[in-house]
């Protein structure tokens, strides 16, 4: 029997173990460094260093790794070992401060935005005190910021942790005109849940395009899709339910909130969601999900798939990002109360928030921006492209009725009468949740579900934080010096929710009607990566960044240029891989179809001219003009390649050509040849099929 409350958290440098490990003036010391933002004494930072190294070698580590997040948008570690030399042949196992605080990796090959050049190798990596270490195969892992020789941020976490200070700061002004003096500290949470697909390894190492860009680039639609919605909460397969127990086990052990797991829409998609936590140490559990994901899925001869739109012709995957500001003293801000209406305070936060959506839709757009991302936005899967905020009927009304001085009260829940006296009574939520909403609040947060499967949160997170703390420091500035702060509060909101109120739609976001209300509007409708970077850093984007120090000038057009380039890099490495593909296989397997149709026509009439071939003349006549098609689409793209590639030294017309161009040609090579996959027999096919990747784990 499995003892979860022992288990988890047992691979990590938790509270628990600093409290029972360190001396007690040390441990202050370091609650002080993580709770106050204090400097760590070096006396500090060495004492840590060798509890850790003591607990980290008893649960069998011989090495450490500063772990850090780089712009290439997954994880990145070197690992060193213990040992110092001790005389002849003899080692110590020791681990010192310095090493804890500073690392010193090559930062010459990471994604750099031009802040860097090639040659210039020193970068540095700096322990993050507030994400805990934990202990993995062997290593001790320390979560770090990581930064150019120079001091130019280079990585997701510091961006990050900047933000939640910002937020933090804006927040506390505004909570102290409430006469929230006790609080001192505001953090924003966050409950990424996380959406992925299974499917069996053999089958995925059949498929070159999954192994080189994480999608299908060529196949057609299985006879049975997702239309009968039965595999969305349906019963789990053995298999998949033994992947997932392991995968529950191993995430319990890093001290990551695993707590919903269920099938997904898609065949062979699933979900899960952990229990939200403060947002740096969300970011830090997700990408390590994401990495025990794809580790678990081995042991069970399956591979995890996390790109955002594997299969063409049924859902993809995305990522709901559950946000929310809480305070040290323990109070939800997004928390409405019993009558909202009546909440000045929250009112006043959710006024913030509303404007930053509506300001800033560019930026949260851009936060979710990836070529994988672009296959799922609008697509009656996901959100669309075009931000807005749901509010639900109760506070909608809300809303309206401080817009127009009017009075509003909440009719609370009601109970809901199922017509069975044996089932219990239920209270019906004042609202219900819009699933097709970008940003929908949801009773005590707000789920940013625009995220790709595949995404770093930390981007979207630190948009998120910096629009709302610019906003708070708005409304701080102009309640501080006033008489009546209720009064200018109320007065406040209702401008507010009155200028802004273009943002709310309570609708169907799949809709065409939305889109051209959408227009009508005025809210932009960004469908592309580069049509979305374009945004970046526009003038009030760069003050933004700048004034709340999130980002310097040229760290944001750094993190422009990499964004650019690596959507490029992706659709250039999938049309070569289906150039590849087409080539390789495509091309002479059905050619050989077409032989072995011939072959068969020839030896029918040799046997009587009164066998009809016409069935094998038809294929072969049908077969023979896709394949001379196929391979002018090919040549095409390949042409487009090199024309491509003259674009480079312009990295926003080198992404428009890419998406304008080159994936339009990859469209119609794949629309060919998946109309040939349906024509030729399986057995002269060169790939698995839709039907048995999705339906055969």
């Amino acid at each position: 029997m499995i003892n979860v409350p022992e288990l988890f958290g047992s691979s990590v440098f938790n509270d628990d173990v600093m409290k029972e490990r360190l001396p007690k003036p040390i441990y202050k010391a370091l609650k002080k460094t993580i709770h106050d933002g204090e400097t760590l004494d070096d006396s500090v930072a060495n004492a840590v260093a060798h509890a850790m190294k003591e607990w980290a070698i008893e649960k069998g580590c011989t090495h450490f790794t500063h772990w850090f997040q780089p712009l290439t948008g997954i994880t990145a570690e070197k690992h060193d070992s213990f040992i110092t030399p001790d005389g002849d042949d003899k080692v110590l196992m020791t681990f010192s401060g310095k090493e804890l605080i500073k690392g010193e990796p090559d930062a010459s090959s990471f994604p750099n935005g031009g802040i860097r050049a090639t040659f210039e190798a020193r970068g540095y990596t700096a322990w993050d005190p507030t994400s805990p270490a934990f202990a993995r195969d062997g290593t001790l892992y320390i979560p770090t910021a990581f930064a150019s020789y120079t001091g130019e941020v280079l990585d997701k976490k510091t961006p990050l942790l900047r933000s939640m200070e910002r937020i933090s700061k804006e927040a506390v002004r505004v909570l102290h005109l409430f006469g929230k003096t006790d609080v001192n500290r505001v953090v924003t949470t966050v409950g990424p849940e996380q959406e992925y697909f299974l499917i069996d390894k053999d089958i995925y190492d059949a498929r070159p395009d999954l192994i080189y860009t994480g999608r299908t680039l060529f196949g057609a639609k299985a006879p049975k899709g997702q239309e009968l919605d039965d595999h969305y909460f349906g019963s789990i397969k053995t298999r998949v339910s033994e992947f997932m127990k392991e995968l529950d086990l191993e995430l319990w052990k890093y001290g990551i909130y695993a707590k919903t797991k269920h099938n997904e829409v898609a065949p062979s998609q699933h979900e899960i969601a952990p229990i939200f936590t403060t947002t740096n140490v969300a970011v830090d559990h997700n990408e390590l999900m994401m990495e025990i994901l794809k580790k678990t899925a081995e042991k069970f001869n399956l591979v995890c798939l996390l790109h955002e739109k594997p299969f063409a012709g049924v859902n993809g995957s995305g990522k709901h990002n559950n946000w929310s500001i809480s305070t040290n003293t323990g109070e939800n801000l997004l928390k409405p109360g019993k009558n909202p209406a009546e909440n000045l305070q929250f009112l006043v936060f959710l006024a913030a928030i509303v404007k930053a959506v509506d300001e800033y839709q560019d930026l949260l757009r851009i936060s979710v921006a990836s070529a994988g991302n672009d296959h799922r936005l609008g697509a009656n899967e996901a959100p669309p492209a075009i931000l807005s905020v749901f509010l639900g009927d109760d506070l909608d009304a809300v809303v309206h009725s401080i817009e127009e001085g009017e009075s509003y009260e909440s009719e609370g829940m009601e109970d809901m009468d199922l017509g069975v006296e044996v089932l219990p009574s239920l209270r019906m939520d004042t609202t219900d949740r819009n699933r097709t909403s970008p940003f929908a609040f949801t009773g005590n947060r707000f789920e940013f579900r625009m995220l790709g499967s595949a995404a770093n949160i930390a981007s979207a997170n630190i948009i998120i934080n910096t629009i709302v703390a610019e906003e708070l420091k708005e409304f701080a500035d102009r309640l501080e010096n006033v008489k009546d702060v209720k009064a200018a509060a109320k007065r406040l909101v209702a401008r507010t929710f009155k200028q802004h109120d273009r943002i709310i739609f309570n609708g169907d976001n799949y809709s065409d009607e939305w889109v051209k209300e959408a227009e009508r509007r005025g809210l932009l409708n960004l469908k592309s990566v580069p049509m979305a970077l374009k945004h970046f850093t526009a003038e009030k984007n760069v003050k933004l960044f700048t004034e709340n120090e999130v980002f310097t000038k040229e760290e944001l057009e750094a993190r422009y240029e990499v964004e650019l380039e690596n959507y490029a890099k992706l659709i250039n490495i999938e049309a070569l891989t289906m150039i590849d593909m087409a080539k390789k296989d495509i091309i002479p397997s059905v050619t050989e179809y077409v032989r072995e149709l011939t072959d068969t026509a020839l030896a029918k009439q040799a046997l009587s001219a009164d066998i009809p071939v016409s069935l094998e003349t038809k294929l072969v006549t049908d077969l023979s003009r896709k394949l001379v098609c196929f391979s002018d689409k090919v040549t095409e793209l390949e042409n487009d390649l090199i024309k491509a590639g003259e674009l480079s030294d312009d990295m926003q017309a080198y992404a428009d050509f890419f998406c304008d161009v080159v994936f339009a040609d990859m469209q119609a090579l794949r629309a060919i040849g998946d109309d040939m996959e349906t024509q030729t027999a399986s057995e002269y096919w060169p790939y698995p099929s839709y039907g048995e990747m999705l339906f055969g784990v």
